[in-house]
């Protein structure tokens, strides 16, 4: 009886764990984290108060309460300057409807100033419209007549609280996407989608897929955002995400901050989820930067 026992027992362990792993991520899936960084030094330190972004990225139609509330009373209550989107906000994909996002993101420039890069979802959809049911077109038009400011290698110029920011959004060319025979963007063809950094200026830089990141850095941003890897679907702690979307594993950028001398860059774990439902410790998230 004693062997049978302890026989058991491993088992019943395993499965203990297994249905709090389960637990953790159903968890996880339902809800979304503030998460703050604050960044000081150098061209940081020179506004008359303090300025707050709040970042977000890869919504992917994700709806949080009744038309989103719980999303939008979330970000409202972070009183920020400025709004940037970083992608994937959409699902670009057959069988999909962009109204969840575009209603969303409709309601956002009512909180204040609101600026749009896209992400691979947008970008595919913008460049191959009759392998799509649902528009592109039509989605942006309907945000920039809600106040929405894209940039699809653009820049914007504002202040906040007195310093002078250059936001620019980068679409990198589709092939940086792909899972195989992906083509790396180098500095010349970022300098030929978005020109030269502006080093007088406070520079953010919005790029969607981490990956580059050395590259980004290279071209001079103070500020790099991104998002895309969807914090490595599963989060290994004090270590880093497990996977990216192009199948490697543990991603160098998979989540967080990263400060590189006097450059930063924030990787946004995403507020929402597509192509793979799974979260673990690896919370969705708003993020809020504050200088």
């Amino acid at each position: 009886m004693r062997k049978k026992n302890s026989r058991r027992l491993p088992v019943f362990m395993l499965a203990a764990e297994f249905l709090i792993l389960a637990l953790e991520t159903a968890r996880e899936l339902t809800g979304f984290v503030v998460t703050r960084y604050r960044i000081s030094g150098g061209k940081w330190d020179k506004g008359k108060g303090k300025c707050r972004i709040v970042f977000l990225s890869d919504l992917h139609n994700r709806v949080y309460g009744k038309n989103n509330d719980r999303l939008f009373k979330d970000i409202e209550r972070q009183k920020p300057d400025v709004i940037l989107a970083g992608g994937d906000m959409l699902v670009g994909k057959n069988g999909y409807d962009y109204r969840t996002a575009a209603e969303f993101m409709k309601r956002l420039p009512l909180i204040c100033p609101v600026y749009y890069a896209n992400g691979n979802h947008e970008q595919r959809m913008k460049e191959h419209p009759k392998a799509y049911d649902q528009s592109y077109r039509e989605y942006k038009k309907e945000l920039v007549e809600a106040g929405v400011h894209f940039l699809e290698n653009e820049s914007a110029r504002f202040l906040c609280k007195g310093v002078p920011v250059r936001v620019t959004g980068l679409e990198i060319p589709g092939k940086g996407y792909a899972k195989v025979k992906r083509k790396e963007p180098d500095l010349r063809t970022l300098k030929s989608c978005i020109g030269e950094c502006d080093r007088k200026s406070l520079q953010i830089l919005l790029a969607h897929n981490p990956s580059y990141m050395n590259t980004y850095l290279k071209w001079g941003a103070d500020l790099v955002l991104s998002g895309h890897f969807h914090g490595g679907v599963i989060g290994i702690p004090g270590f880093r995400g497990m996977i990216s979307p192009a199948l490697k594993l543990f991603p160098e950028y998979s989540g967080g901050f990263y400060k590189r001398g006097k450059q930063a860059a924030v990787v946004s774990r995403g507020i929402g989820n597509h192509t793979i439902p799974i979260r673990l410790f690896n919370a969705a998230e708003i993020i809020v930067l504050e200088f």
